[in-house]
């Protein structure tokens, strides 16, 4: 029976000490900054297992949000202690324009043809590996009927019940964005989504920062409903946590995590061959069933499980994706006032 040999880094302090020198581990070993929870838990089964089956390297993982990674590679410009990062697309291009990130040979892989064109960034910086969304997670027994709009989340009945991503996680963000848009707001100010979460904040439990905080507040009834993850949801519905998920009227917003690998990584071809695993076939539909995800593939057979989590062909159509190159902008900008107004 194989053994991982995945070696864990959680706190930004022990990844310090790992990689002292920069760029100092073995050649036989890939650092990746990826997600927690159930996603490392997945990520570990069906990409890392057998990718170290495969190359007979060690993987070391390390922990984080987007913004925790992408910090991680400003902090070490040129000379990364990570080999490959995982990021929703918003922060990759961010990366991307300040010049941390290699530009890759993406029709190398072997499994280069099976996947959707279209995932790969045309200057070779970074590959969307899974579709995902910001969906309506909520407690069934709680709720008495599925939620169909965002504006459920501001019906009085549910307050201090409620808790809401923070604006340095894909949901915080994405929800700003679809309030906004559901008031008809301008896009560059976001001034009507900031009014909302504003006025709504006194009835929210918590700014959540870790994507899989949620199952806890889910599991002892602190809270009935969340913007939050189908994936993420589904997993957790797997653990026994009674929960669901729906797609508002308006438009789920869609998410595109990417891989990457920083300028300078020192192990820049042992990462293209985790790619290799990460958009394989088998790689595809673990993953898939696993955690939710809609893969990149179109030759993946899925369950009548995961069919259900994932979007309705109307759904689907609905998915709004907001413009990554001015959210990457932007974002600072929102950021900062995100914590004047709404987290202060």
């Amino acid at each position: 029976m194989w053994k991982p040999k995945t070696r864990f880094c959680l706190s930004a302090a022990v990844f310090g000490v790992l990689a002292i020198g920069s760029g100092a581990q073995a050649a036989d070993e890939l650092v990746i900054a990826t997600f927690g929870g159930s996603f490392g838990d997945a990520t570990e089964k069906c990409h890392i297992a057998p990718f170290e089956e495969e190359t007979g390297a060690e993987v070391i993982m390390t922990l984080g949000s987007s913004v925790d990674n992408a910090a991680k590679i400003r902090a070490t410009a040129g000379n990364p202690e990570i080999d490959l990062a995982y990021m929703d697309i918003e922060i990759a291009k961010q990366m991307e324009a300040e010049g941390l990130l290699e530009s890759l040979d993406f029709e190398s892989l072997e499994n280069y043809d099976g996947v959707d064109p279209n995932v790969f960034n045309e200057d070779g910086h970074f590959a969307n590996f899974m579709t995902s969304a910001t969906v309506i997670a909520y407690n069934p027994d709680e709720v008495d009927s599925p939620p169909t709009s965002w504006s459920d989340l501001f019906d009085p009945k549910y307050e201090g019940k409620i808790a809401l991503g923070d604006i340095t996680g894909t949901s915080g963000l994405h929800f700003l964005l679809a309030v906004n848009r559901m008031k008809d707001g301008d896009f560059e100010s976001q001034d009507a989504g900031f009014e909302a979460i504003e006025d709504l904040m006194p009835h929210v439990v918590t700014l959540y920062t870790q994507a899989d905080q949620l199952v806890e507040l889910f599991q002892r009834g602190e809270i009935v409903m969340a913007p939050w993850y189908p994936d993420r949801a589904g997993s957790a519905a797997d653990k026994g946590v009674n929960v669901a998920v729906s797609y508002p009227e308006e438009g789920a917003v869609g998410i595109r995590p990417t891989v990457s690998v920083p300028e300078g990584a020192a192990n820049k071809d042992l990462a293209l061959q985790y790619m290799d695993v990460l958009f394989s076939k088998e790689g595809q539909e673990c993953f898939a069933e696993n955690m939710y995800a809609a893969p990149v593939r179109m030759d993946v057979d899925l369950s009548e499980k995961v069919q259900a989590v994932l979007p309705s062909s109307e759904d689907y159509e609905k998915l709004w994706y907001p413009d990554t190159d001015v959210t990457s902008e932007l974002r600072p900008e929102w950021t900062q006032r995100w914590q004047r107004e709404i987290a202060n």
